[in-house]
């Protein structure tokens, strides 16, 4: 049966730096967009505010600024419309290869009455973002500790803390934003532990010469460690959480002590991939190790009419995200037919390969230490939802002969809970390739990055008709698709 829903030229998935800039690119070319967003304000995870802070003063937030007004006055026009506090927990096309998507949404935000649910359109930009990657260590599932992101995003979003001695470790230099922000809150940093060497960039001086704001951005941070006094520890890893009912401190590699009640831990970040994977998007393995979007030179997936950009197509930060995001705007509207300038789609594309590098030049000064696993003991919970430790793991691998992570998953149940391995995934992937004695790949890591729904969603939610379908004929699809994934 028919609706009377309207059709969309784009959908844009995600409201951070690469979905705000591919949004309002594409609504200013001329195109009709629909932005949807399951946070409540724009901004994504990096530009995370709440209603009352203004944006911060530096080059990103006035990016922020810009995108955001132009993203009012889009609106204003009546060319994007924005659905925030939506979740798209599915994506279906009757037809794999043509015609309109249909995304279904839930959210609390009642925004808009007659398409809260379902939204149409011809194309779709994911710009999903991405996750803190965790590692699990013996202590890890006690309270007080947290991912790093999760530390600044109650500081960002809600200008609250969670403990007040508190240890940031890990590796990138996310730690140093989540170090000095706690201090101005009034915390007290006692250290921040980096697991790499800090002359790593040394080695990799071309790939950093490509984004020099990012050495100003890095002179700023020093000075705030400085200003708060802040230890900044290199080649020091957390081993273990101590504490019972909660954190009470942490332990070093090297045996010291450090009493703490709050525990930031940051390993990098991993590419949300639900809804690339559900369309059946080509993914790759990043030098990050992560599994992300494999898109072309005008930011196209492998699928017709599917377009990435941003943290999807790999971890790189808001500047080569928003390049990504502009550029798949413009390739949007040279698919309508629209004129594209040919000079900014040069520009854009160079300025990605500058992102691209610098992320490079990141990820291999910053990398997962090897051998982080040899520190898991029997009882360390692998799998905080269902609980399976590195011990079950073990055991599945040597007396039940799991050769991958499926298998681990399917013989002990790591990634079968409420997070459906969003945390525990490339942990699992890893320490299954390491009992195997072989290196993690990408096959690896699909099986415990892909979801039968994006988002949680209720009974009643599934049980609704598939009414929006342009052809009923289409329920029995010959090819034996039937609109399912």
């Amino acid at each position: 049966m028919a609706t009377d829903r309207p059709t969309y030229d784009v959908a844009v998935v995600g409201a951070g730096p690469a979905g705000l800039a591919a949004a309002v690119g594409a609504a200013e070319a001329g195109l009709d967009v629909v932005l949807i967003d399951a946070g409540r304000l724009p901004g994504g995870q990096y530009w995370r505010h709440d209603e009352h802070s203004a944006p911060p003063r530096h080059h990103h937030g006035r990016l922020f600024a810009r995108l955001r007004a132009r993203l009012r006055h889009q609106r204003h026009l009546g060319r994007l419309h924005y659905l925030p506090g939506h979740q798209v927990w599915l994506i279906d096309r009757p037809r794999p290869d043509s015609g309109p998507f249909t995304l279904r949404l839930n959210g609390p935000y009642d925004t808009a009455p007659v398409e809260r649910d379902r939204v149409r359109a011809g194309a779709l930009v994911l710009c999903c973002g991405a996750y803190d990657r965790q590692l699990p260590l013996p202590g890890w599932e006690l309270p007080g500790v947290m991912a790093a992101g999760g530390v600044q995003a109650l500081l960002k979003g809600h200008r609250a803390v969670a403990g007040r001695r508190a240890v940031v470790a890990g590796t990138g230099p996310f730690l140093l934003p989540v170090a000095t922000g706690l201090a101005r809150a009034g915390v007290r940093v006692l250290a921040v532990c980096e697991a790499n060497p800090a002359h790593g960039w040394l080695r990799h001086l071309d790939g950093a010469v490509r984004a020099p704001a990012k050495s100003a951005e890095a002179v700023r941070y020093a000075a705030l460690m400085a200003r708060h006094r802040i230890p900044y520890r290199t080649r020091a890893t957390v081993t273990e959480i101590l504490g019972e009912d909660r954190v009470r401190g942490v332990r070093l590699d090297g045996g010291e002590v450090l009493e703490a009640d709050l525990v930031a831990l940051g390993w990098g970040f991993t590419p949300a991939l639900e809804l690339p994977l559900m369309v059946g998007a080509a993914t790759r393995r990043d030098l990050d190790g992560s599994l992300v979007a494999v898109v072309d030179a005008r930011q196209r997936t492998t699928v017709p009419d599917v377009l990435a950009a941003g943290e999807t197509t790999g971890v790189g930060g808001a500047a080569p995200a928003v390049a990504e995001g502009r550029l798949a705007a413009l390739s949007l509207a040279a698919a309508h037919g629209l004129p594209v300038d040919p000079r900014a789609v040069r520009r854009l594309r160079a300025a990605i390969r500058h992102g691209r590098a610098f992320a490079a030049a990141l990820h291999r000064t910053y990398p997962v230490p090897d051998g982080w696993t040899d520190r898991l003991t029997e009882r360390t919970v692998v799998c905080r939802c269902e609980e399976v430790t590195y011990g079950e793991l073990c055991r599945a691998r040597t007396d039940l002969g799991a050769q991958d992570p499926r298998t681990m998953k399917l013989l002990a149940r790591p990634g079968m809970g409420w997070c459906q391995g969003r945390i525990c995934g490339f942990a699992v992937a890893a320490i299954t390739a390491s009992l195997t004695g072989r290196p993690a790949t990408a096959e690896d890591l699909r099986p415990l990055s892909a979801r039968p729904f994006a988002a949680p969603v209720t009974l009643g939610e599934l049980a609704e008709p598939a009414d929006d379908l342009d052809d009923p004929d289409d329920l029995d699809d010959p090819d034996g698709s039937d609109g399912e994934l």
